[in-house]
């Protein structure tokens, strides 16, 4: 992934017209931009997205802002006016996919909404993130992360048995919806190839959660069992945990029996492996305790490191467990595939952004401009869009327009 790459993104030529702000949209549509996409970020005019105003701050810039909206264009355009939205539907004509994450029934409110856009072009795509979802009897519910978190489960998995539930370190929700809202879009984009017309993609954070918590769902939809937190460890196969050693903590994933056998080797207890409380998979889950007990009489005598590097050598998965000034640190992940890049921003100055995950190896995802400045690019998407003239954008400002 290269900074100011010239080759061509795979999403090169699709224009999505963004209304999203805070984190799972606008994690979405940047995804969308570093494939190429040209994103036309829509600011409230004066306020702007909301994290604008939130920090951690660099020269009064806000860097939750810098992370989430680089490689898009910014204008501004007040919504609640309605030249600005005879603009904003002239715009549709032209565009191919428009996104929000308003609460369900606000882009009606405006006389905007999916059933109008699409009557001035059929081609349109709506991306729309909630709560809850656009239908459904908790629609109208507000829907943050921790929301999402709260009543797909999640919360109530996460943590340790004698721990209350636990929001996950990251806001996983948000997350999880904005790449599943990306997912929904490039697949109405290939069905538009196959009928000619788009349609809404109507993404819910819970149910994003939902489809994640996939195999823990399982558990209890197979026979009734409810999960519950249990730490580092898995249901399913063990050991695949975490491990106290001398200097911190590593994860081993001995998850079959092989491995198993292999791990019992390495930690010259091979006996063990043999016996009929250990010996399956299944007798390995009933005694996990007993197990991560064998096991910690080992690690905690070497380095984090050691316990990884010996592993990794028997050809067992492991790995440290890092913060993330170590993540940042890692050659593999910082330089080889290129997990943070640096940016040049006007007025935050040097910023260092979280990459890309895509690696394509012909439309490369890549890292191209910061995020704009607040109604940065008016004059030349107002220009290209809607053939407006430096006069006229200046009477629309004065007007509160944009």
């Amino acid at each position: 992934m290269l900074e100011n790459s010239t080759m061509p993104g795979a999403l090169q030529g699709i224009t999505v017209l963004d209304l999203t702000r805070v984190l799972a949209g606008p994690f979405s549509t940047m995804m969308l931009a570093d494939m190429g996409a040209n994103v036309i970020k829509i600011e409230e005019p004066k306020k702007g997205d909301d994290t604008r105003h939130f920090g951690p701050f660099r020269n009064g810039e806000s860097i939750y802002y810098i992370t989430n909206n680089r490689n898009k264009k910014g204008i501004s355009l007040n919504l609640k006016d309605p030249k600005a939205k005879e603009m904003f539907k002239e715009m549709v004509k032209k565009a191919d996919v428009v996104t929000e994450n308003y609460r369900p029934g606000t882009m009606e409110k405006l006389g905007l909404g999916y059933d109008v856009l699409k009557e001035l072009n059929p081609r349109i795509i709506y991306g729309c993130i909630s709560g809850f979802g656009h239908y459904g009897r908790y629609k109208d519910r507000p829907g943050y992360d921790i929301i999402a978190q709260a009543m797909s489960g999640l919360m109530s998995t996460t943590g340790w048995p004698d721990s209350p539930p636990t929001r996950t370190g990251t806001a996983t929700g948000d997350v999880l919806g904005g790449l599943y809202m990306t997912i929904g879009i490039l697949a109405a984009l290939q069905g538009r190839h196959i009928t000619g017309l788009g349609q809404k993609v109507d993404v819910a954070l819970v149910d994003s959660a939902i489809a994640a918590m996939g195999n823990v769902n399982m558990l209890y939809l197979a026979d009734g069992s409810i999960p519950k937190r249990i730490g580092n460890r898995y249901e399913s196969t063990y050991p695949y945990d975490s491990f106290e050693c001398k200097d911190g903590s590593c994860v081993i994933g001995a998850a079959n029996d092989k491995f198993w056998q292999i791990l019992c080797s390495l930690m010259e207890k091979p006996a063990i492996a043999e016996l009929p409380e250990y010996l399956r998979i299944r007798d390995r889950i009933q005694n996990h305790v007993a197990v991560k007990r064998e096991i910690e009489e080992w690690s905690r005598t070497k380095t984090a490191s050691e316990v990884v590097d010996a592993c990794l050598g028997a050809g067992i998965p492991a790995a440290p467990v890092y913060d993330v000034a170590q993540v940042v640190a890692d050659p593999h992940i910082s330089q080889d595939r290129e997990m943070f890049v640096d940016q040049e921003h006007p007025i935050a100055g040097k910023v260092t952004v979280t990459g890309s995950p895509f690696k394509l190896s012909g439309t490369p995802a890549t890292v191209r401009t910061p995020s704009p400045a607040l109604g940065q690019d008016n004059l030349a998407v107002y220009q290209e869009l809607l053939g407006l003239d430096e006069q006229q954008l200046a009477e629309l400002k004065a007007a509160g327009v944009i």
